[in-house]
């Protein structure tokens, strides 16, 4: 390619151009970068350092709420899950075959022992009854003639006016006699039963179920399903399970007394009834590895019912005198559990503590704290050992401060800016 004169000239300025360009914007570039940085490397200064310093500062006291250890007798539970079960229930059935001609009670109804619940038409057995009692009458008129034949032929036999043998023969007749009586008394016992069994009565008091057949029917004494099911409210019993490593706990515990069983209603902690344990299984179940105990409770209120599961303690022993602290009190850390004690100037101090058993409310202290003590129960998102506290009632309970220093400088110059 063929350039003219002073071509060349132009196409250096033109490359200096560019050249001088990319320098600046490479400059203007850094420039910025180097400006961000600075502006990034002052907030972290100012959101990190200056929060830290404001949340080690040793004059602002946490508010907490706190409580003295009491001294009191603690009871020892066993807890565990049961279902409620009927003492008896009863499947109403009639005995004896018929129609059915009345219903006397009415389905979820309180009967008692005894009551008649539902009639069978008693025609036929009424007659039965009837013909027993009138054969007896004519066996007895025999009989009666009988022993006048008899005392009739001793005399002539005494006196040598007649054989001694028919009178032997009267003897045995009036034996015969009296037992054909015997015979129609036992064949009138069972008419009677039979037609006793017409009415249908309550074996238990209990309360009946849904009823099972209508009047008019045919009822067998065949009949499985019955008349109505009768179930047993008051007293009422209750099946738990325990761990088999409490057989002898409990043994022992039994062996001293009756045993008080507690069972929790809906909410699972408001005691709906209490009652005693009656027994405990004579096997473990080896697919579980726990024993069955049954509990017997008054049911006053019929707060329990057949078939519903409720939770279960049942009360071994009395841990008299113990030292005890809201369950609230105990924490728990790397090392094992401790509780914080406010001493001397508010300054609290965490102390290890062993605790023997604990609730939802209560913990038993075996040691560590002593009864002069008072430790922290509310308050500890902001707590430390050593830290200064400001201890509040239960009408004012504290709040948790998650960053307490930050609203403190809500108001200057750099709370200002951190608001926006």
């Amino acid at each position: 390619m063929l350039f003219k004169p002073g071509e060349d000239g132009k196409v250096g300025e033109g490359v200096a151009r560019i050249a001088a360009g990319a320098r600046r914007r490479t400059v203007s570039l850094f420039i910025g970068l180097v400006i961000v940085a600075g502006l990034g490397w002052l907030a972290w200064s100012y959101f990190f350092s200056g929060s830290n310093v404001a949340r080690t500062r040793p004059d602002m006291a946490v508010p907490v709420l706190a409580a003295t250890p009491k001294v009191e007798d603690v009871p020892v539970y066993l807890d565990g899950v049961g279902q409620v079960r009927a003492l008896n229930t009863v499947t109403v059935r009639a005995q004896v075959d018929g129609k059915l001609l009345k219903v006397n009670f009415v389905e979820g109804q309180d009967v008692k022992a005894g009551d008649v619940l539902a009639e069978i038409d008693p025609v036929i057995y009424q007659a039965q009854y009837d013909q027993a009692v009138a054969k007896k009458a004519q066996d007895e008129a025999q009989l009666a003639n009988a022993r006048i034949d008899l005392k009739r032929y001793e005399q002539l036999a005494a006196s040598k006016a007649g054989s001694a043998q028919q009178a032997d023969t009267q003897k045995a007749t009036v034996a015969q006699l009296e037992a054909v009586v015997r015979s129609d008394q036992a064949a009138i016992d069972n008419a009677q039963a039979t037609l006793g069994y017409t009415k249908i009565v309550a074996p238990l008091s209990g309360r009946t179920g849904l009823r099972q057949v209508d009047p008019g029917n045919i009822v067998h004494a065949s009949d499985t399903t019955g008349v109505v099911v009768l179930t047993q409210l008051q007293p009422i019993a209750v099946q738990f399970s325990l761990p088999q490593q409490e057989i002898n706990r409990v043994n022992a515990a039994s062996a001293k007394g009756t045993l008080a069983v507690d069972v929790f209603g809906n909410d699972g902690r408001t005691v709906a009834d209490t009652g005693t344990m009656r027994t405990i299984d004579n096997q473990v179940d080896p697919a579980t590895g726990t024993v069955k105990v049954k509990a017997e409770f008054p049911n006053p209120n019929h707060q329990l019912w057949p078939g519903q599961f409720v939770n279960v303690r049942l009360k071994v022993e009395v841990l008299p005198k113990a030292l005890t602290v809201p369950t609230a009190a105990v924490q728990r850390g790397p090392s094992g559990t401790f509780s914080y004690v406010i001493g001397e100037n508010n300054i609290v101090t965490a102390k290890a503590v062993t605790v023997t058993q604990q609730d939802e409310t209560t913990a038993v202290i075996a040691s560590g704290l002593t009864p002069a003590d008072k430790v922290v129960t509310t308050g500890f998102a902001n707590l430390s050992d050593g830290s200064k506290v400001a201890i509040g009632t239960n009408d004012n309970t504290p709040t948790q401060d998650l960053a307490p220093r930050k609203r403190e400088q809500k108001g200057g110059q750099g709370g200002g800016r951190r608001s926006r």
